[in-house]
């Protein structure tokens, strides 16, 4: 199908799932995304999944697919991509550093799972997060959750990567930020190319990170990706 400038739709929309390519910072969201409440979601997900399945040619009335749509519902809304809605996101809450600690925090090694938006299949894998305090602190469990609630949602490993900088550049007032992320995606090694051995390495580096070689460097010997 081609659009008023003569672009085939089709192909370009094909292109951009295959290539993995985002078309925005932000996750897309509608303006009326959290009108519905979550309830009235799973149950049209759960609708919507059961007419997929029967499309599918699959029996519902088996005991082992008769629960399904209801199950990916829950799964969908209330687990794998509940980073979607604002009111899941972590409540964080800043300490004064005492220690008066002015060297890089690093949290490395934080598992997460995520899916590709492109076809909503698994992308997974670790995050490492490092900052340099201007006064404040944050606990680590809550590095983990903030990983945890941008991952929840569907993604592109750049945005997610981005999303976890500035999140960390905001909630801690310093510019002083860096995070690298290292996963497979499920879309590559399940599918299309299929495969199974390939990563992704995305990085965002602010701050000393971004201006200071020798900073970066200190990041990197601190995560020393295999």
């Amino acid at each position: 199908m081609l659009n008023t400038t003569g672009i085939d739709i089709d192909r370009s929309v094909d292109e951009i799932g295959d290539e993995h390519i985002g078309t925005s910072h932000e996750t897309p969201l509608r303006e009326d995304a959290f009108e519905m409440d979550d309830e009235l979601k799973m149950e049209l997900i759960e609708k919507h999944f059961k007419d997929i399945m029967h499309v599918l040619g699959l029996d519902l009335t088996d005991d082992s697919l008769s629960g399904t749509p209801r199950r990916v519902a829950k799964m969908f809304v209330q687990e794998v991509f509940s980073g979607l809605d604002p009111k899941n996101k972590p409540d964080v809450k800043l300490f004064e550093n005492k220690y008066k600690y002015s060297e890089m925090l690093v949290e490395k090694d934080i598992t997460f799972f995520s899916h590709c938006e492109h076809h909503f299949v698994p992308i997974y894998g670790k995050a490492h997060v490092a900052y340099i305090s201007n006064g404040n602190v944050i606990g680590l469990s809550k590095i983990n959750r903030i990983v945890q609630y941008f991952a929840k949602r569907p993604q592109v490993q750049e945005r997610l990567t981005m999303q976890i900088g500035n999140e960390l550049k905001e909630i801690l007032g310093t510019d002083d930020v860096a995070v690298v992320i290292d996963a497979h995606h499920m879309c590559v090694s399940s599918r299309g190319v299929q495969d199974v051995n390939s990563k992704t390495v995305t990085s965002f580096y602010s701050g000393k990170f971004d201006k200071d070689d020798g900073t970066r460097k200190e990041f990197m010997q601190y995560i020393a990706l295999k």
